[in-house]
């Protein structure tokens, strides 16, 4: 019964979704027809019970690394996502100011925000300034990144004079570094604020720990977070699409909004990588259909 109520369940949550992502860019595009129910924009947060979700979506560019950039701005928008962050295969670490300057610009032409970048690993002094300006010439608000906790003081000292937020990243059992959220929580919880987490809730589950809880309990320095569905709680997990695994995903949208997450939530579907769009597209869609009916 309770696999067959779980079946019921993602097929609901799916049809919503399926349908939110069809008429969302439709009745959201500018320059559309005016009329009831044409002035909200696509890239808006969902009502929830009346409310207005404060957090919104987006796409790690990880999930379409085998694709160039003019690709990935293309199945961001197919998939109805308007906030990317940028995998350095498709904006080098090593890119000129004039080279990020290009990239920054076919972006905007997508009509995306480019508000992250990353992961972006750090580990030496070099990299950690080199991160630094490479977000600053981006315009990027946010470092989703791994620097060791042997240069997190420099790290400190970059985000007071740049102003750029460092979300630190979590990959799971095999991390030595930062496995689980609150082993990087507990090196950065006395240095400045905006130097937090990117709670990457796939490797945190696969860590054995509850994906919702880990949310709540570390909230407050909670800067991005990575969406995605793992297949086992343990090192042997493999990632899906999500709704297919067994992550609680309804869980961790009505967490987000218990705890008034205001960053970004952004996809980083790595199954499938030579055909990334259909499984990133159930995902997205089934993300809004829990959005649309918590």
């Amino acid at each position: 019964m309770t696999q067959n109520h779980d079946r019921r369940e993602f097929l609901r949550l799916a049809t919503a979704g399926a349908a939110a992502l069809v008429a969302g860019p439709a009745l959201g595009a500018e320059g559309g027809k005016k009329g009831k129910g044409r002035k909200k924009r696509a890239d808006a947060p969902a009502p929830v019970a009346g409310r207005v979700l404060p957090f919104e979506l987006g796409l790690a560019s990880y999930t379409c690394r085998k694709f160039d950039l003019k690709q990935t701005l293309e199945m961001t928008n197919r998939v109805g996502l308007k906030h990317i962050a940028l995998k350095d295969v498709h904006l080098p670490m090593k890119s000129s100011p004039e080279q990020i300057k290009e990239v920054v610009a076919k972006v905007k032409e997508a009509g995306l925000d480019l508000y992250g970048g990353g992961v972006i690993y750090m580990r030496n002094e070099a990299e950690v300034n080199q991160a630094f300006e490479y977000a600053k010439a981006a315009g990027m608000r946010v470092i989703i990144g791994v620097a060791g906790p042997e240069l997190l003081p420099l790290v400190d000292k970059k985000v007071k004079e740049y102003d750029i937020k460092v979300a630190i990243h979590n990959h799971g059992p095999t991390d030595k570094v930062y496995p689980i959220p609150e082993t990087a929580y507990e090196k950065i919880k006395d240095l400045d604020k905006r130097i937090g987490l990117c709670d990457d809730i796939g490797h945190t589950a696969r860590a054995g720990v509850d994906s919702a809880t880990s949310l709540e309990r570390f909230a407050d320095r909670l800067l991005d977070i990575h969406i995605k569905d793992v297949t086992a709680t343990n090192p042997k997990g493999g990632t899906t699409q999500v709704g297919r695994g067994v992550i609680n995903i309804p869980q961790v949208i009505r967490t987000l909004v218990k705890i008034n997450y205001t960053g970004m939530v952004s996809f980083e579907y790595e199954d499938q990588p030579d055909d990334p769009l259909p499984g990133l597209a159930e995902s997205v869609g089934y993300v809004r259909g829990v959005m649309a009916t918590i």
